[in-house]
């Protein structure tokens, strides 16, 4: 993995560190969303392990979100916008291993070009994963090879847009006959919703309560 820079990580987000926890201590406990969900998953669920990779791009014209979007083929979440990442695999040693896996397999980066920096709440999906998102630095000049397999596209998003509570709307859907409340960030190019947004608000949530 890529040695973190002297210095602050990234200029125009110099909270970021202290809101989330270190790498040597992950968060505990199910998602932080585990309310909202009370009468969507069923009693005795159990909540499968899993990880993504939340990266952050620093570039001249400010910090950048790497994001995918799965290709219409695949039986889950086909077509929709999400971080790299997946299942807890036994040989991995950790989240962040599953991660920095996941990110390798998904869109070819390689470990040396991530740096992982911390962790955000873990996020409890009506799927049935307790999914635990890894925020880590990539270098700039990464080229993104992605499975065609498994990604359609490969795209970048800027921080200050996704932190920006106007471009952030909830909106409501019937599932399993009851209305349920989803986030969604109105960006003009993908639908950026669902699990993805919620992490992507976490983290808007976690900067300001140490700002």
């Amino acid at each position: 993995m890529k040695p973190l820079p002297a210095g602050p990580v990234l200029p125009d987000c110099p909270g970021l560190m202290a809101a989330l926890y270190p790498l040597l201590s992950p968060p505990q406990g199910p998602g932080w969303n585990l309310a909202e969900l009370h009468d969507l998953v069923p009693d005795g669920t159990v909540s499968v392990a899993a990880a993504v990779l939340v990266g952050l791009v620093p570039r001249s014209g400010g910090t950048q979100v790497l994001l995918t979007r799965r290709t219409d083929a695949l039986r889950q979440h086909a077509g929709q916008v999400s971080f790299p990442g997946g299942r807890v695999e036994h040989d991995d040693a950790d989240a962040v291993a599953t991660a920095l896996r996941e990110t390798c397999e998904e869109i070819g980066l390689a470990s040396t070009q991530i740096a992982p920096l911390g962790f955000l709440d873990p996020l409890a999906t009506i799927t049935g994963y307790r999914v635990q998102p890894v925020v880590a630095l990539l270098d700039d000049d990464y080229v993104a090879r992605p499975d065609p397999n498994e990604v359609a596209d490969v795209f970048e998003v800027p921080l200050s847009f996704l932190l920006d509570p106007a471009n952030l709307a909830t909106h409501t859907l019937d599932f399993r006959g009851r209305p349920r409340e989803v986030l969604e960030y109105r960006y003009p190019a993908q639908r950026i919703w669902g699990a993805t947004a919620s992490m992507l608000f976490n983290l808007r949530q976690r900067l300001e309560a140490i700002a």
